[in-house]
């Protein structure tokens, strides 16, 4: 069966928490979907930051991390399920990449597929494997990332029923969002992108 072209299109969406979601995981949360379709949805919290930097992530990984860019970028809460299995969110893999600082890495070929990246139609990349880690560890890999410990899932129906519930506004997902905005502004430049600001909104709006 194909999924419902409605439903499918949420992937590479933002949710947006309406004010009248309080729990403690998601209120004035933005999540990025990564996967929607008729058998549920799967997303990352983007703008919850753990008390953890991906300097201490990789400690704890055993790896040193060899991207000064990222050694105090947050690691997020991504969502209540496996919150301690990583989730990396980034730019598609280009060859260009694997060039730093304008010299190629020594010892490095063109990129090659992560043992487990799931490509959003239209939108990022999101890796589980180690691998990219490793890649960041040498200096080189995705260009823009963001990280969290654990993800957002919806069971087949539930997102559907949340969203004629007002729980979540929608839009396209911007990616200047998700890696260059600062962490406490990403709730308000994800509403401007329906043309809303917090106070616009109230536990009894509609959809945008």
């Amino acid at each position: 069966m194909s999924a419902d072209p409605q439903s499918a299109q949420l992937a590479n969406h933002f949710l947006i928490a309406m004010p009248g979601l309080r729990d403690a995981v998601f209120a004035r949360s933005v999540v990025y979907l990564c996967e929607h379709s008729e058998r549920g949805a799967l997303g990352l919290v983007i703008n919850k930051p753990s008390d953890i930097d991906m300097e201490a992530l990789f400690d704890r990984v055993e790896l040193s991390l060899g991207r000064k860019d990222l050694t105090r970028q947050p690691v997020f809460h991504g969502g209540p399920v496996q919150t301690e299995r990583g989730f990396v969110l980034h730019d598609p893999m280009r060859p260009e990449w694997m060039v730093q600082d304008g010299d190629a890495a020594e010892g490095d070929g063109p990129p090659t597929p992560y043992a487990s990246t799931l490509a959003i139609p239209g939108g990022l990349e999101m890796t589980t494997s180690r691998d990219v880690l490793e890649a960041l560890s040498h200096g080189v890999g995705p260009r823009r990332v963001l990280v969290t410990l654990g993800y957002s899932a919806w069971g087949q129906g539930q997102l559907e029923s949340e969203l004629a519930e007002n729980a979540w506004l929608t839009v396209g997902a911007d990616p200047g969002v998700i890696f260059d905005t600062p962490v406490d502004e990403r709730y308000e430049r994800a509403l401007a992108l329906l043309g809303l600001q917090p106070w616009m909104i109230s536990p009894e709006a509609g959809h945008a």
